[in-house]
């Protein structure tokens, strides 16, 4: 291993540090975007049992807030709950947007990484071979088989940058897709709480100050 990163040259460490980074936004990625932590089973319906029982304490809105994404966009929903219905669409939708932003997180750096391998992969072959041409130029063509094993070492950078770059593309395609799905479903979560709300004149009023939350409202925990 450590004599093909010789071979590449210079480009190959820039290469490595791509690949290592790569990983490390992959891993991270899976780990804050796991279903459970982005859409809890269960948080809609229990909102939505909660805003038709009134227990709508600023409180416990800051609570569900912090319980997840799908609760920060939830209690979006329920702060604007007096406002009419498009604004209060206009509201879920910018934060929809922040939240969306949050979760694609390092996505770009991922992206750049997977368009950036190739190009240096090929860098690092492009001065290989200048090199080896070079030395041509000055020492004669002299051993053809020492001439191909040159050719091959140069093209080492090549092959690293497409080791680096494609899996770092199929992951970037691959959260992109997991993101857009997880929006759909906190959509669906936000009209079915709107649809509550319109259904439910009596949940518009705020509950007395002090009101606890539902008994099933395990799943609205602040994180820390």
């Amino acid at each position: 291993m450590w004599e093909l990163v010789k071979a590449g040259g210079w480009p190959m460490l820039p290469l490595l540090l791509l690949g290592v980074l790569a990983l490390a936004i992959v891993l991270e990625r899976f780990w804050t975007l796991r279903r459970n932590e982005v859409l809890p089973p269960g948080l809609g319906q229990e909102v939505r049992n909660w805003a038709a029982r009134g227990k709508l304490d600023p409180s416990h809105i800051q609570s569900l807030r912090g319980n997840s994404p799908l609760g920060a966009l939830l209690a979006t929903a329920l702060e604007a709950r007096n406002r009419p219905r498009d604004q209060i669409r206009e509201r879920i939708e910018d934060a929809g947007r922040h939240l969306v932003h949050r979760m694609e997180r390092f996505l770009n750096a991922l992206g750049t990484i997977a368009s950036a391998g190739p190009l240096l992969g090929l860098l690092g072959t492009v001065v290989g071979m200048i090199q080896m041409f070079m030395g041509i130029l000055d020492h004669g063509v002299g051993d053809v088989n020492q001439l191909a094993g040159g050719i091959g070492k140069a093209l080492v950078c090549t092959a690293t940058g497409m080791i680096v770059a494609i899996p770092a593309l199929m992951f970037h395609r691959y959260f992109k897709g997991r993101i857009a799905g997880y929006v759909i479903e906190m959509e669906q979560e936000a009209s079915a709480l709107l649809d509550a709300l319109d259904g439910r004149p009596g949940v518009m009023n705020n509950a007395p100050r002090g009101a606890g939350a539902p008994s099933g409202a395990a799943p609205v925990t602040v994180k820390g």
